[in-house]
């Protein structure tokens, strides 16, 4: 492996500053062939890369992680976790390097690694690459959830390896270069707790304080509160309005276990995840989890009990006597439904149209959900159509079995819209800013798959990508991505990849 200054990438490392118990120092393993499928144009702005640079030769050789950049201290992370309810004290990146941070032009920055780019010692007997499909399934969704203005890890690149993986079946490889703000996870903290190594915890806890929550670290100190309770606070508020945005979008993570939970608040880690067709508050779509632990209607309960594994590990940080720390946590934990609710609440009141709350408008939330669960009424086109400025009370008919419980509803919302300030076009045209046309559908982003493994064919990629990265427009040509799928198009079941 040789090292490249051609790229213009300038790193600018803090995680692998760490004590060397904080990771693995290790090279990826190079590929045979590595071809470029498509670049992250906006993402690589964002990060003050060139583009064109990165799609040369040399570009594709570093994102394959067969050369490096100058500056670039590639590592695999340690982290622990909790999978499916059941501690594992080792994991860690097993297939995945992370090359270094990049400052962008803003001042923000930014993690890249690369996913599929070899073994590590924390590989548990793993091959350490990744297939095509699951690179491009987590290529489209960060995207789709990008454009929903959803926190999440981004797609750079993805990058073809020239070789196979073996999986239940022989397929393509490929590696996604991942962009994110940070690849701390709870499972990071839970390392160390798990060593009983204190002080690892306490490095961790003020890194990402560091990182992440500096400034509204400093502003608490200031007004007397504890820097470790009030990162605990904080990483529950951002877990909290996290949830709930994933709610109102009907996205379904699959595998919410602590090692896939990010400290700064993004999504990371998409495997099994889907995006819910009709609704239905206990949709599974994940193929490993077969007892819905981690159901649409569950994850705010999962969050919590994630989140509570984190107060674990801080329990020594926030004060000397146990029993303290107990309450300083428990009141911490606390504050979760308060937040998750308020925001699911105002998200919902959005999506109606609904300018100010006031009583009687949750029940008119609940109402509508309930009428979409007993029909099984497709949640993203029944909320779109109800945007419709004509007709949507037709659209919008069409997905509900009881028409008259439907129209019943609809009056009472239509009397709601017109005793507000805010006129009923403004309205609509709010809740076509907040009801996406256009998700990554099951369906959609399987058909996609399909034909690149099955065919190296990124035509349907290419569609669905320019589809979900401007979710809200509504474009000529595009109305099959805002259908619901037809029955013999049920996805009824995703897989990790791994």
């Amino acid at each position: 492996m040789t090292s490249i200054n051609v790229l213009g990438i300038r790193f600018d490392n803090s995680y692998a500053g760490l004590p060397d118990r904080f990771f693995a120092r290790l090279a990826p393993t190079p590929v045979a062939a590595p071809q470029l499928i498509r670049i992250n144009r906006p993402v690589a702005l964002m990060m003050g890369i060139d583009a064109d640079v990165l799609a040369s030769p040399a570009g594709i050789r570093f994102l394959a992680g067969n050369d490096m950049v100058d500056g670039s201290e590639p590592i695999a992370t340690a982290y622990a976790g909790h999978q499916f309810g059941n501690f594992v004290p080792q994991l860690g990146d097993g297939r995945a390097h992370l090359l270094g941070e990049i400052v962008g032009p803003d001042g923000r920055r930014w993690d890249l690694q690369l996913k599929g780019s070899g073994p590590t010692p924390f590989s548990r007997r793993g091959d350490g690459r990744a297939a095509l499909g699951p690179v491009l399934r987590e290529y489209l969704v960060s995207e789709g959830m990008q454009a929903l203005g959803i926190p999440t890890t981004r797609a750079l690149a993805a990058v073809s390896s020239g070789e196979e993986v073996r999986r239940e079946r022989i397929l393509p490889g490929a590696i996604l270069a991942r962009v994110a703000a940070s690849h701390v996870r709870i499972g990071t903290f839970q390392y160390f707790h798990a060593r009983k190594d204190i002080e690892g915890v306490r490095t961790l806890a003020d890194y990402v304080i560091a990182r992440h929550f500096a400034v509204d670290v400093a502003q608490a100190e200031a007004a007397g509160a504890k820097r470790y309770q009030h990162l605990l606070q904080s990483v529950i508020a951002r877990q909290a309005a996290l949830i709930a945005q994933w709610s109102l979008v009907g996205f379904i993570h699959g595998v919410m276990n602590t090692d896939n939970m990010s400290i700064s608040g993004e999504t990371i880690d998409f495997g099994p995840c889907a995006f819910m067709d009709a609704y239905n508050a206990s949709a599974v779509f994940s193929s490993i989890d077969r007892h819905g632990r981690y159901a649409y209607g569950n994850q705010p309960r999962i969050a919590v009990w994630n989140l509570s594994r984190l107060a674990e590990t801080l329990l020594p940080l926030l004060s000397p006597a146990d029993d303290v720390a107990v309450t300083i946590a428990e009141e911490a934990l606390g504050r979760f439904a308060t937040i998750y609710q308020t925001a699911l609440e105002r998200g919902y009141l959005r999506k109606l149209g609904i300018s100010e709350g006031r009583e009687g408008d949750q029940a008119l939330v609940e109402d509508l959900l309930e009428l979409m669960a007993a029909s099984g009424a497709d949640f993203t086109a029944t909320f779109r159509a109800l945007s419709v400025d004509q007709n949507g009370q037709v659209l919008a008919r069409t997905h509900f079995k009881d028409a008259d419980g439907f129209d019943a509803w609809w009056s009472r919302w239509q009397t709601r819209l017109q005793a507000q300030s805010m006129p009923v076009s403004e309205a609509l045209i709010t809740m076509r800013a907040t009801n996406p046309a256009y998700i990554p559908r099951n369906h959609l982003v399987e058909e996609a798959i399909s034909a690149a493994v099955g065919g190296a064919e990124y035509g349907a990629f290419d569609r669905l990508l320019e589809a979900v990265t401007a979710p809200f427009t509504e474009r000529a040509g595009f109305e099959r991505y805002a259908y619901p799928p037809r029955p013999e198009e049920i996805v009824e079941a995703t897989y990790c990849g791994t």
